[in-house]
C-alpha cells in the first residue's frame, strides 16, 4: 500500500469541470470532513489536472479502489465523504463507468 490508506483526486482544471460547480469549495469540504474524522494521515485529498472526460464532470477518483465519480454536485460530497472515502463504500448511483480507457469526452464538451 502507498503512504495513504485512500487518495482523492478532484478534477479542477479543464474545460469541463470547473465550469459546472465551484470545484475548489469540493477540495475544501473533501478536506475538512476528513480533519473532523481526524483521518488526515491516512487520507489525502488533492487537486488535479484535467482527466479528459469533459462532459462528465465534475469528477472525482478515488484510489487505491480506481473509482471514478461523474456528475458530482455539492449535495453529493457528504456521502461521498462519509460512505466512501471514510467509510470505504462507494457512492453506486455517482459511480462513472464508461466501458473504456482513455478520453471519453462527450460529443458537446469543448
Amino acid at each position: 500500500m502507498g503512504q495513504y490508506d485512500v487518495h482523492v483526486f478532484v478534477c479542477t482544471s479543464g474545460d469541463d469541470c470547473p465550469t459546472k460547480a465551484n470545484v475548489e469549495d469540493f477540495v475544501k469540504y473533501l478536506r475538512g470532513e476528513v480533519v473532523k474524522a481526524g483521518r488526515q494521515g491516512d487520507v489525502r485529498i488533492n487537486k488535479a489536472g484535467c482527466f479528459s472526460q469533459c462532459g462528465h464532470g465534475p469528477m472525482i477518483v478515488v484510489y487505491p479502489e480506481n473509482v471514478w465519480y461523474a456528475g458530482v454536485k455539492q449535495e453529493d460530497l457528504q456521502e461521498i465523504a462519509q460512505s466512501h472515502i471514510l467509510g470505504g463504500k462507494p457512492v453506486a448511483r455517482l459511480v462513472y463507468a464508461p466501458g473504456v480507457k482513455g478520453a471519453n469526452k462527450t460529443k458537446d464538451a469543448k
